[in-house]
């Protein structure tokens, strides 16, 4: 592992950490409810941009339910870049882009096939 991916690596662990503890202390958003989690961070070369995998804890997968909770991240994500700035020492701080992560769903289902054999 060369040096830049190693930075990018550390960045990324410490971002998705930051991230979950101002989702979880700072966002008082009832549409979030606190039942989002950050399930993976992956960082541009530069460490100019953040793509963040989040998955939400909801009875029902529905698409529309999962967009709109997206939008709400989406809308919040400059709020969360200033809070990431004040409890993070980073040279630059990523712009945030939020993506829902469907491995839970994927793995759920897999669960679920060996169950009923």
């Amino acid at each position: 592992m060369n040096k830049e991916s190693h930075r990018s690596y550390k960045v990324s662990h410490a971002i998705q950490k930051e991230i979950a503890t101002i989702l979880k202390y700072n966002i008082q958003d009832p549409r979030l409810y606190k039942l989002t989690t950050i399930s993976g961070v992956i960082m541009s070369k530069d460490l100019s941009y953040a793509k963040i995998f989040v998955t939400f804890y909801i009875d029902k997968i529905d698409h529309h339910i999962i967009t709109h909770k997206l939008k709400t991240l989406k809308k919040a994500s400059g709020y969360i870049r200033v809070l990431l700035a004040q409890n993070m020492k980073l040279r630059i701080v990523p712009y945030l882009n939020f993506f829902y992560d469907n491995s839970m769903m994927a793995g759920n289902r897999m669960f679920n096939l060996n169950i009923k054999t």
